[in-house]
């Protein structure tokens, strides 16, 4: 009795993959271009608005309405525009960002890590937004703490690439900073880390957020300091709770 032979699947060549992987993170790149030059160009255009944003913080301390920054060099209103406008574009094209990482890591994601992708992406946003928000909140104290130290003789003149590119740092501390909790969080989750190990080192966690955030943070004055290290206590209980409620009885699940 002749046995029908079965059709061979034909195996699909390494360099076609390898292609079409390439070609997908071309297009991929391509589309966060275009989304960052977009973003580019509607920060040019708000550059007064959001310069005005900036410069509250410089007019608290003032204390009043005359509170522009001092130009030395010709070129440095225009760079300046440039910077602004790129960090506000950046902003703008963050969610275009990481929605095409996100749709180009996918395929090679089990069902269970998309189901937490997702959550992840949306509290480290969230998380990046609150924290630079507060560097915002907190820059008036800061410059009072330096104009405090400096004496009575001394008149506050800044430049906008020292003041705006010290905001803009604190911010960008600030947010990645806060980025502490979904760090701890996912380490659990990969099951690196349990919550159990982090409650027992919850005292030299402690110790370690002030040491650290008084080495990172660009004005070390106290008021910055706590500011930024009190919430991260606080996220340090919040993944404790997370792994001890959510994770633990997942996986029990």
């Amino acid at each position: 009795m002749a046995i029908a032979a079965l059709p061979r699947r034909a195996a699909k060549p390494p360099a076609a993959t390898l292609v079409e992987h390439l070609s997908e993170l071309r297009s991929r790149i391509v589309k966060v271009v275009v989304a960052l030059a977009v973003g580019g160009a509607i920060g040019f255009v708000l550059y007064t608005p959001v310069l005005e944003l900036l410069l509250r913080p410089y007019c608290d301390v003032k204390g009043g309405s005359d509170c522009a920054l001092i130009v030395t060099d010709p070129l440095e209103s225009f760079s300046i525009r440039l910077k602004l406008s790129a960090y506000i574009g950046l902003l703008l094209a963050l969610p275009v960002v990481l929605w095409q990482l996100w749709r180009f890591v996918t395929p090679g994601l089990n069902p269970n890590e998309r189901r937490y992708a997702v959550p992840f992406v949306a509290t480290s946003m969230a998380l990046f937004g609150f924290g630079a928000a507060l560097a915002l909140w907190t820059f008036p104290k800061t410059l009072e703490f330096f104009a405090s130290i400096g004496g009575d003789r001394l008149e506050l003149f800044y430049t906008p690439s020292n003041y705006i590119g010290l905001l803009v740092m604190m911010m960008l501390i600030f947010g990645l900073g806060f980025e502490f909790p979904v760090l701890l969080v996912a380490l659990q989750a990969a099951r690196v880390l349990h919550w159990q190990k982090l409650a027992s080192w919850r005292r030299f966690a402690y110790v370690g957020i002030f040491v650290v955030d008084a080495v990172i943070t660009p004005s070390g004055d106290p008021v910055t300091l706590l500011a930024m290290a009190v919430p991260m206590c606080l996220f340090y209980e919040g993944a404790i709770l997370v792994g001890r409620l959510v994770l633990d009885r997942r996986a029990e699940a």
